[in-house]
């Protein structure tokens, strides 16, 4: 497949978005996913689903099993890699942390190495996240803030990533581009994300959880502005030091109270939630936000999606999938 991208974790939130930007580009792109269990495997599908395309191959893989992500890397030769897999949630990553070495370190050595040995990739795009800040308290984070404070594991892993991009840009010239996302939403979204879990429990009245009290700030973005920042990310590549790695944050610059966010959800939906209290939970930070000056220098990118646009999309979406107010559920719709 000559000129493909390859996206990595194209079944993801994020990566299922970035796939059908590349194909609505008219890109040539091949996905791999391993579809596991850790939320709604039949969301993951349906995200693949809803954009069948020529140009489009998907292939069921764990990039845990090093010597098939090799054997494909060298089947599809991609050009360009945008690296979304990744096992997800900072609370579970005190459950199951074996999940998290697995997935987020050694998959993330074995898709270097096998991009190193192909030959023929000119750039890795690669999600970082917010939560490698941890515990600094200095606002906005800013990526040339120190980041060696991580609050989980999941935040370790993702720093860790960022330190093993570093290493093969410097030895081996491999172009890399990390990407500090903080808090997406939005339609597709991820059911274990507060976004969805909360506005789900609104329309099913059930009550929602609030750590911190309710005293919690957000950057949230918009999935359609993560994306936008993504594709400039990876479309641009003279923007490099002498090492070719960098970092960018990916956030909306306006962090949000969790309280507001909630009341949003509330009018959108046009039910009240019923809250409960609790104190803060183990890896979580009261507050994010995100400093984008070098991303709006570089990329030329800048979040344009407020909540009440972001949420309002969302909510159409869950009451179309989730059949919500009786309408006929979209689920499974492949």
């Amino acid at each position: 497949m000559e000129d493909t991208v390859l996206v990595t974790g194209c079944a993801g939130f994020i990566g299922s978005a970035v796939a059908e930007a590349l194909l609505a580009r008219g890109e040539r792109v091949a996905g791999i996913d391993n579809f596991n269990a850790y939320y709604e495997p039949q969301l993951k599908r349906d995200r693949v689903a809803r954009r069948i395309d020529p140009a489009y191959r998907v292939v069921e893989i764990d990039l845990a099993d090093r010597s098939a992500l090799s054997s494909l890397m060298q089947a599809l030769r991609p050009v360009r890699i945008v690296h979304l897999a990744a096992q997800a949630g900072v609370r579970y990553s005190f459950e199951n942390p074996h999940a998290y070495i697995d997935s987020n370190v050694a998959g993330f050595v074995n898709l270097l190495e096998a991009a190193r040995t192909a030959g023929n990739v000119r750039h890795v795009v690669y999600a970082s996240s917010s939560s490698v800040y941890g515990a600094n308290t200095k606002q906005p984070f800013s990526i040339d803030d120190p980041v060696d404070r991580p609050i989980s594991l999941y935040a370790a892993t993702k720093r860790a990533n960022e330190l093993m991009a570093q290493v093969y840009a410097m030895q081996f010239g491999l172009r890399c581009t990390g990407l500090r996302y903080f808090t997406v939403y939005g339609p597709w979204g991820r059911p274990d994300m507060a976004p969805l879990k909360f506005a789900r429990a609104i329309f099913e009245g059930r009550p929602i959880e609030i750590y911190g009290e309710g005293d919690m700030r957000r950057d949230f973005t918009y999935i359609d502005d993560i994306v936008d920042g993504t594709l400039r990310a990876l479309d641009e590549t003279s923007r490099f030091d002498p090492v070719p790695h960098r970092v960018y944050n990916l956030g909306n610059h306006r962090p949000e109270e969790l309280l507001h966010f909630v009341e949003v959800l509330e009018r959108e939906i046009g039910k009240p939630a019923k809250r409960v209290f609790k104190p803060m939970q183990a890896g979580d930070v009261r507050s994010t936000a995100a400093d984008i000056d070098a991303t709006i220098g570089d990329l030329g990118w800048k979040p344009t999606t407020n909540i009440d646009v972001g949420l309002g999309a969302m909510v159409t979406w869950l009451r179309a999938y989730y059949g919500y107010d009786g309408r006929p559920s979209r689920r499974a719709m492949a």
